[in-house]
């Protein structure tokens, strides 16, 4: 038996903090070779952090990566352990994104990211160069300060693996696990028996199960060990990385560390044996015919053993069953995680949160809440760096630190309902009752008086009042006069945010949080510049479905009762009058469901769909209920109402991304924001396309799934 032992980490960096980064590389180093492990495989871009955007351009930060570097090999940290360690290189004039693999003190090679991931929330490609050589090895002149502390001058760079006595390792750079043709497969071919992928991957819901099932299936038909490392929390952007390290062993999951945590630090150890995966390889007949005639790779030998020999003091890691999160809790912790990153790295004291009793401020509340019960729960199991966040952040006198949620949560939460005329008692005992569940500070302010002070300033500047529509008025008025609602709770909810803890004789200042989700954004069915408008907002890009499926979980997991109720009132703005023949619903005013919302949001983002498209795509999945005039008109509303309100995503309150339909301008739907929103061309083709079904009286059976139509084709593809 050739028996290895291997360590993978989650690590909370924080982008162009150095400092702190390598305090955690060196923490997740020592805590792997107390574990005795040999191999300790580190995140993406580790060094730095993965968010540094523009800053890779500039040289300090690649120069100061280089520093670090040789902090940390002129230490002990890598006596006897082979570790993997995230940075930016420039080779020439080329900057490169790559895993610098070292042991003993020295570089044994560098190995630059060869498909580098260029969709999405992902820009690398205006960073950093593929490396496109994939037949040799090239030798890398190392920087003059690091050749001379390192008695070094210069290694191997470049796609290769590290061909050990017993046992060969590569890396596979997060992305290339994802391509058509990955590397493993030909390192697998060439004997390569542990893969090691240090990932900057981020936090989708429903996501972790695409990544898992790669890992499985690179080795299940293959063999290998599969380690996977990722980031872990919010280093500075929108994007929470969730973790989850693990390793898999021929196709079987046998560690895994957490998707969401507090922990700065978390390692994930596991004891493998070598031989198990020579053994299916050699059971494959498939796999040894492949492997007579494969490319070869190169590689660099270092003469050292890693295994050990059969051992029964020696206990193997088995394989388990995968640890999944369902939404729900997701939802309640992916979030809950950012924000807290958010607070601590902020300099902030605390939330200010404009309560309405709907449904989504309700879900932020709840979140924060989720947030104040994991920093008591990490505290009373031990670990002194949330303490020491949580007692700087709540004002703890010496000795004292948070024991109860609801009592942190009134030291650096404040809730306010900032209701009118125009809100309903029940909204208002609503807030309430989930402020005192929760344990905020809550305020019941009422806004009539400046609304009505605005309004006379008009009138005696105009000699005219506006009227709501169901008092006379006409659209326009009736929109002015909810407008004024919504932009004065944004104005009130920052002078809280700034003059309360001063009230209060607390130091600092409270960031303001954000409640549209991401269906309203897409409709955007907001107020540009209302209390939307917010420092940060960790429901933005979370579907109104999905956040009713979390206020329904949330009111038994996370003990707040009142959430129930919420969820089950009808969604409305309370911005017009409440009269005994009308109330303002959500759905009403927009012309259209979240529920369909969220099918429009896939089509249009997922699934790359133009007007004319979705109105194929949709006449299959409602042509059991609805004909093609009527479907034809629901897609007409939506892109028109979608393009109309498109400029309000140019000042979007920077919202935690969790869905992939997202409308969100900044970093990951990038499109134009003016719009001909009467879209002529592609409403004309729809047009004719009616007139041909109609004409031909075409039934379309409804499709259980959704079928994807390509724009011009007449047939479906296979969707979701």
């Amino acid at each position: 038996m050739r028996l290895l032992k291997v360590a993978t980490c989650n690590l909370n960096q924080w982008a162009m903090d150095f400092d702190c980064n390598v305090k955690h590389i060196k923490e997740s180093i020592d805590e792997a070779k107390r574990a005795g492990a040999v191999i300790r495989l580190g995140p993406e871009l580790e060094i730095t952090g993965y968010g540094c955007e523009d800053h890779f351009l500039e040289l300090d930060t690649v120069t100061h990566a280089w520093e670090c570097l040789k902090d940390i090999l002129l230490g002990p940290w890598t006596d006897g352990i082979l570790c993997s360690i995230g940075m930016p290189v420039i080779k020439d004039s080329e900057r490169y994104n790559c895993q610098v693999l070292c042991y003993n003190r020295k570089i044994i090679m560098i190995r630059p990211k060869m498909w580098l991931a260029n969709d999405g929330n992902y820009r690398e490609l205006r960073w950093f160069t593929a490396w496109k050589l994939k037949d040799k090895l090239v030798d890398f002149q190392l920087p003059k300060d690091v050749a001379e502390a390192l008695l070094q001058t210069s290694v191997p760079f470049g796609y290769g693996y590290i061909q050990f006595q017993d046992t060969a390792v590569a890396a596979e750079v997060c992305e290339e696990l994802f391509t058509p043709i990955p590397p493993h497969a030909e390192l697998a071919l060439n004997g390569v028996e542990v893969f090691m992928n240090a990932s900057g991957s981020h936090h989708q819901l429903r996501k972790l199960d695409v990544r898992l099932r790669a890992f499985i299936g690179a080795t299940h038909t293959r063999g290998g060990v599969y380690m996977y490392s990722n980031h872990q929390g919010c280093d500075g952007g929108r994007l929470y990385y969730d973790g989850c390290a693990c390793v898999v062993v021929n196709g079987d999951l046998v560690a895994q560390g957490s998707q969401f945590s507090l922990k700065d630090v978390e390692v994930v150890v596991a004891h493998v044996d070598l031989d198990a995966v020579a053994s299916l390889r050699g059971s494959i007949s498939s796999f040894q015919e492949q492997a007579s005639y494969k490319t070869t790779v190169p590689s660099v030998a270092v003469p050292y053993s890693l295994c050990e020999s059969f051992n029964l003091k020696i206990s193997l890691s088995s394989p388990r069953e995968i640890k999944y999160h369902c939404a729900e809790e997701e939802i309640a912790f992916g979030p809950g995680c950012w924000l807290w990153d958010y607070l601590r790295r902020s300099g902030a004291s605390g939330f200010l949160l404009p309560l309405s009793g709907g449904a989504d401020s309700s879900s932020v509340a709840a979140i924060v809440g989720c947030m104040c019960q994991l920093v008591v729960k990490e505290i009373a199991n031990g670990d002194e760096q949330v303490k020491a966040d949580a007692i700087r952040i709540g004002h703890y006198a010496d000795g004292e630190f948070p024991t109860d949620s609801r009592e942190f949560a009134r030291r650096i939460f404040y809730t306010v309902f900032m209701g009118s005329e125009n809100s309903s008692e029940e909204t208002r005992t609503r807030a309430k009752v989930l402020a005192h569940e929760i344990g905020s500070w809550h305020l019941d302010v009422s806004i009539d008086g400046i609304v009505s002070a605005l309004l006379s300033l008009f009138q005696t500047l105009t000699g005219k009042r506006p009227r709501y529509k169901v008092d006379g008025g006409s659209n326009i008025e009736n929109l002015g006069l909810q407008n004024i609602q919504a932009r004065i709770r944004m104005v009130l909810a920052f002078m809280f945010a700034s003059l309360l803890p001063w009230v209060h004789s607390k130091p600092g200042f409270y960031l303001v949080l954000g409640s549209s989700n991401v269906d309203e954004g897409l409709r955007g069915y907001l107020t540009k510049y209302d209390c939307s408008s917010a420092d940060i907002n960790p429901i933005g890009s979370i579907s109104k479905m999905d956040l009713r499926a979390f206020l329904r979980w949330a009111s038994t997991h996370l003990s707040y009762s009142s959430l129930a109720d919420i969820e089950a009132a009808p969604p409305t703005a309370e911005l017009e009058p409440i009269r005994s023949n009308y109330s303002q619903l959500d759905e009403v005013d927009m012309g259209m469901t979240y529920e369909e919302l969220s099918v429009y949001g896939r089509l249009r983002k997922i699934f790359r769909c133009g007007p004319v498209s979705m109105f194929k795509n949709l006449c299959y999945r409602w042509g059991a209920k609805l004909t093609p005039s009527e479907v034809a008109e629901k897609v007409k509303h939506f892109f028109k109402y979608y393009s109309i309100n498109r400029h309000k995503m140019t000042v979007l309150t920077p919202s935690y991304h969790a869905e992939s339909y997202s409308p969100e301008d900044n970093r990951f739907d990038l499109r134009q924001f003016l719009y001909n929103s009467r879209w002529p061309y592609q409403f004309r083709k729809i047009d004719k396309l009616v007139e041909e079904l109609d004409g031909d009286g075409i039934a379309i059976k409804e499709s259980s799934g959704m079928g994807v139509v390509a724009a011009g084709s007449g047939n479906p593809k296979v969707g979701l």
